[in-house]
């Protein structure tokens, strides 16, 4: 009786790591480390979001559309499209997204000289939630560019490598 039971767990241990090295199973790897980059994106952006929110510091028209379309929605999108078979087009638009994400934060809150200058913000409570979040969302940001970037030459390595 005992033979039985231990010959299925030993095929099915072995049909185990035959799933975990398929191509199939690479891709959900990569689904789920994708949606991990742009649940944490996104929660840190929800809070910044408050931070800005709380001092007072808005936005001119065009960069709430920005920000709405590109550092929101657009990585949401992505992160949909990782889990279909066009993940590739995913990685694409993720990679975009991030990096002009990462332009936008690094620009706006280091470089230009205004309200939403992490030196340069009103009094208030949330100046370090704003000052910790912007730094949350660069590396956010860069993460989700280093993910997207690896993953798409790790997808294009496997193509030319399975086309020869």
């Amino acid at each position: 009786m005992l033979q039985p039971v231990r010959s299925q767990i030993v095929r099915l241990c072995y049909f185990g790591s035959l799933v975990w090295h398929s191509k199939t199973t690479k891709h959900t790897r990569l689904a789920w480390l994708i949606t991990a980059v742009v649940v944490a994106h996104l929660i840190v952006n929800l809070l910044h979001g408050q931070a800005h929110t709380k001092l007072g510091v808005g936005l001119s028209t065009w960069q709430e559309i920005y920000v709405i379309a590109v550092i929101l929605l657009a990585p949401l999108v992505a992160l949909i499209i990782s889990w279909t078979r066009y993940a590739k087009a995913g990685l694409f638009l993720l990679l975009g997204s991030m990096f002009a994400s990462l332009i936008f934060g690094a620009c706006y809150h280091y470089i230009i000289i205004s309200n939403d200058h992490v030196a340069h913000l009103p009094p208030g409570e949330a100046r370090g939630l704003f000052r910790f979040t912007a730094l949350l969302l660069l590396i956010t940001e860069a993460l989700g560019v280093v993910v997207a970037g690896v993953a798409l030459r790790a997808s294009t390595d496997y193509t030319d490598k399975s086309s020869v």
